[in-house]
């Protein structure tokens, strides 16, 4: 039973690594922003109270997304792991997945981080974003992203470690090579 979190900055390739291991170990790949979608599309209770902060163009509170994710977290498919990309991306949201996963008796097997050097995410993303055509992906836009990420996301990797559940993994190499160093980590 794997119940991991993949934490690392844009540009790491988490999105990649978490739908390898995803389809390698048959668990579900778990998204904040896949999950609102879907509740927001479904039309329930919390999809509606999320889009009424998206229309708004703010930020959807922290106790709206645990509810979200304790949620999903509850769904049948997870029963047997769940792999979360994007979140906890603060640290009242990582203690907030610590209280939620132990009242569902599934406490975190795995925290991974994919840890890059941030010249070598800003040359990643620019050479993503001259590929894709995204808007989002200028160097200026991606040195504003990795600051916000700095001072708001990275303390997630310190509450972590300080419990020692943090596993930094070397994010440098291949796609290949850091879904092998991912797979001797889980194995």
């Amino acid at each position: 039973m794997i119940r991991l979190i993949l934490l690392g900055a844009p540009g790491a390739g988490k999105g990649t690594q978490a739908e390898r291991v995803a389809d390698t170990y048959s668990i579900p790949h778990i998204s904040t922003g896949d999950i609102m979608r879907k509740a927001v599309a479904d039309q329930s209770k919390l999809g509606a109270q999320v889009k009424e902060y998206l229309d708004a163009g703010q930020l959807v509170p922290d106790e709206l997304v645990i509810n979200l994710i304790r949620e999903r977290l509850s769904s049948d498919d997870c029963a047997e792991g769940f792999l979360l990309d994007g979140f906890p991306r603060t640290v009242a949201q990582a203690e907030a997945l610590d209280r939620t996963l132990s009242e569902l008796n599934a406490p975190l097997t795995h925290v991974l981080e994919l840890d890059v050097p941030e010249q070598m995410l800003i040359e990643r993303l620019v050479k993503r974003g001259e590929e894709s055509g995204r808007s989002d992906d200028t160097e200026e836009v991606i040195r504003e992203r990795l600051a916000v990420y700095n001072e708001q996301t990275a303390p997630v990797s310190d509450f972590y470690s300080k419990s020692s559940r943090l596993v930094k993994i070397d994010g440098t190499g291949s796609i290949d090579q850091i879904e092998q160093a991912i797979k001797e980590k889980l194995n």
